[in-house]
């Protein structure tokens, strides 16, 4: 009798963030069209992106439940294979920028690195985990061998977290600390495009993001004071950016998520992506799924959080994809009991209990 009742309370609790989940994708694609109507926008790429989200979760959840262990460690292995064979995901300018179009190339490799790093947690054969352990390793070493310094930097962040939440029982604090430093680093990413910086700590930063990043961030910044209700419409920056229109490899993007929906759809459109990120975390920390596992994928999506805070790398449709396979795969709960993983055991209840109080 109560393990039938905690199977229907936990039920309960999954559809709560499976409800919140399709109303904040919905409000994000509703959004975007009522932005394009009232200035021309253009909210294809908006649409395509939640709906790349939208079906690698729906898959996501589909494989996790029925291969936890091989759906992310065949996932880790395509997006290595993707991005050794076609490095450049799409063709554009910008692809040797530190951040710019190659930031793609990073995001799947983060993405990869946390598959199958949540693929190690969920086996209890030592070989196969040694094995998928190795696997996250080639990911880093795929990362430098592309000259790719951003893939390094994110997938040894994502194996060190994942190494880290081998030892953690209560995944409430840490998940709050994951959004609390994708919250300090959008907050960074606003303070330099509005030149709030310390003059040492700007010059630096424009250093390493280049000049002209930062003139696009600036433009995004301005147009975004112009129309902070509505934006200036889904796909209408490089028409309206000086900065983009000073060069002709230009791909009418500021290359930061946040900024470019406060540009395009206003405040209304960065809370909803904020909303997302949120919601995703809300749907980890109720998740079924091992402690390890569930930290794992929160700290592989905040890197990418990072990539696309700094860079365009939600313009890329294997991207958005690739987010809502491992959110999916994370949050599933397989059709066999899971033992335990590398950390020591937490019973059933310790784990419920963990996920209803932060």
């Amino acid at each position: 009798m109560t393990s039938a009742a905690g199977a229907d309370a936990d039920g309960e609790r999954r559809n709560v963030s499976d409800v919140t989940g399709v109303a904040v994708l919905g409000a994000c694609a509703a959004w975007s069209l009522v932005t394009a109507a009232v200035h021309d926008g253009r909210p294809e790429g908006v649409l395509l992106a939640v709906l790349a989200v939208a079906a690698g979760y729906a898959v996501g959840r589909i494989c996790g439940v029925l291969l936890p262990v091989a759906a992310p460690g065949a996932a880790a292995l395509t997006g290595l294979v993707l991005t050794v064979a076609l490095p450049r995901l799409a063709p554009g300018p910008e692809i040797d920028a530190p951040l710019g179009h190659a930031g793609a190339t990073a995001a799947v490799l983060t993405l990869s690195a946390g598959a199958a790093c949540c693929a190690a947690w969920a086996t209890p054969v030592p070989v196969m985990r040694l094995g998928l352990w190795l696997l996250a390793c080639g990911v880093v070493v795929a990362g430098a061998l592309l000259g790719s310094a951003t893939a390094v930097v994110t997938c040894c962040a994502v194996l060190l977290c994942s190494l880290a939440a081998g030892r953690m029982r209560h995944r409430g604090p840490a998940l709050i600390g994951l959004a609390a430093s994708t919250a300090l680093l959008t907050g960074l990413t606003w303070a330099v495009a509005g030149n709030a910086l310390p003059s040492g700590l700007a010059a630096s930063l424009e250093d390493q993001l280049t000049s002209r990043r930062i003139g696009l961030w600036r433009d995004a910044l301005r147009l975004a004071h112009g129309d902070a209700g509505l934006g200036v419409g889904p796909g209408r920056f490089g028409e309206l950016s000086a900065t983009a229109a000073q060069s002709t490899l230009s791909d009418g993007k500021p290359h930061s998520a946040p900024l470019q929906l406060a540009a395009e759809q206003g405040v209304p459109g960065v809370l909803l992506l904020g909303a997302a990120f949120c919601w995703v975390l809300f749907a980890l920390w109720r998740a079924p799924r091992p402690t390890p596992v569930v930290l794992t994928a929160g700290a592989a999506l905040t890197a990418l959080a990072a990539l696309t805070a700094v860079g365009n790398a939600l313009s890329f449709t294997t991207v958005s994809v690739g987010a809502g396979l491992l959110a999916g795969l994370a949050t599933a709960r397989p059709l066999a009991e899971e033992p335990p993983s590398g950390a020591p055991a937490v019973p059933d209840r310790e784990r419920h209990r963990d996920r209803r109080t932060v």
